[in-house]
């Protein structure tokens, strides 16, 4: 019958553990992250889904002759945002996750 208990705590344990990671999932989710390039020429800003919110261009680097160069920009500073997305995830979440076989899947 001993061993039924420990069982009983265990469950528990997961419990608990398994609200704690959906309030900090909730959390991150909440969350906006920004990010520029060329100096702030571009900004880009995504929630914790990974979802971009706003994309603000200066008038100034609009340049028809040159598209190339303010795609780029986009594409640093989407980039960026999104790395900066995963960092915080795998912050936030990868504590829920350390030291279990496959760890670290958010």
């Amino acid at each position: 019958m001993k061993g039924m208990g420990n069982m009983g705590n265990m469950m528990k344990q997961m419990q608990k553990m398994q609200k704690k990671m959906l309030k900090a999932q909730d959390e991150l989710f909440a969350m906006e992250f920004e990010a520029s390039a060329g100096g702030g020429m571009v900004t880009v800003k995504a929630n914790g889904k990974k979802e971009i919110i706003d994309v603000q261009i200066k008038e100034e680097v609009v340049d028809p002759d040159d598209i190339e160069m303010l795609q780029d920009l986009i594409l640093t500073a989407t980039n960026d945002v999104l790395n900066q997305v995963d960092e915080k995830s795998n912050e936030t979440m990868g504590q829920f996750t350390k030291g279990l076989p496959g760890g670290g899947m958010f």
